[in-house]
This record gives structure tokens, C-alpha cells and sequence, in this order.
């Protein structure tokens, strides 16, 4: 299989909070979060592979800085900025429509998988170009190697 490499590019959905997002304090509930933000991530790896071979891993986490309010416009913004053999990792970041303030961000893996759901090579190599780019890379690699860690803690 030949090598593709391929820079980060950014992916941008938008989502309006409504009623049946909110939990019980009426802001935005962390689960609706998560599925939007797993989504988000999902679209940016579906702009390099076949979407019907990617499947979720993990999310590495989401730190919340801020509560949202019903009403209020999310901008999900992710771009795949490590892979593996088999995986792909995106950076998400979440804003209001009109405001570059990070409410939410995190890490996301994604496998490539074959038709029996099993890991598969994708041949992709991300190439980071900016400042910012490269940063992120070195951080997903630190997030990578902790799931590492965490997996061989699990095997005992």
C-alpha cells in the first residue's frame, strides 16, 4: 500500500442547542456534547477515508471551560492531526458561533477498519505544516502513548 501524506485540514459543523440538549441545570448536557464532538471528529476522518471503514476508539477527553446556553450556536472544529498504522487521531475544538473562545476540546481516536471490523492499515501519513499543527501532533502523540500505558495496565 502507498503512503499518502496529507496535512491537517479543519472540518466545521455548527449545531443549535435546544431544549432536549439540556440537563437538569438548563445548559448544555456533557453526553450531547460528547456525541456532537465524537461526530465532528468523525467528519474529519471521513474527508480522508472511506467513512464506512471508521469506527470510534476513544475519547481521550473533553475538558469544559464554560456552560452552554439554549439558544446558543456551536461551532465543532477538527482536523486529524496524528495516524497510526490502523488509526487516526482528531484535535476538536468547540466554540459559540461568533466567539473564538474554546468552551470545550479534546482528543478523539478513530480505527480504519476492514469489512469484519478489524484494524486495517489506511496508508496515511499526516504531515503538520504550521506552528500549531506540529504542537498538536506532539501533544497526540503524548495522548497516544498514555493509552499505551493504560493498555498495558489493563493487561495484567
Amino acid at each position: 500500500m502507498e503512503t499518502r501524506k496529507i496535512k491537517p485540514v479543519e472540518a466545521v459543523s455548527m449545531r443549535l442547542v435546544k431544549g432536549e440538549d439540556l440537563n437538569h441545570h438548563g445548559t448544555l448536557f456533557a453526553g450531547r456534547t460528547a456525541e456532537w464532538f465524537v461526530e465532528s471528529g468523525f467528519i474529519a476522518a471521513a474527508n480522508i477515508i472511506n467513512p464506512k471503514y471508521v469506527v470510534c476508539l476513544q475519547i481521550h477527553g473533553m475538558y469544559f471551560s464554560a456552560p452552554v446556553k439554549p439558544g446558543e450556536v456551536l461551532k465543532f472544529a477538527s482536523k486529524i492531526i496524528c495516524a497510526g498504522r490502523s488509526s487516526l487521531m482528531a484535535y476538536i475544538t468547540v466554540t459559540k458561533m461568533n466567539d473564538n473562545k474554546n468552551l470545550v476540546s479534546g482528543f478523539v481516536t478513530y480505527i480504519h477498519v476492514d469489512e469484519n471490523t478489524r484494524p486495517a492499515p489506511h496508508g496515511i501519513e499526516i504531515v503538520p505544516e504550521t506552528e500549531e499543527d506540529m504542537q498538536l501532533n506532539e501533544l497526540a502523540q503524548c495522548v497516544k502513548n498514555q493509552r499505551s500505558d493504560i493498555e498495558s495496565w489493563n493487561a495484567k
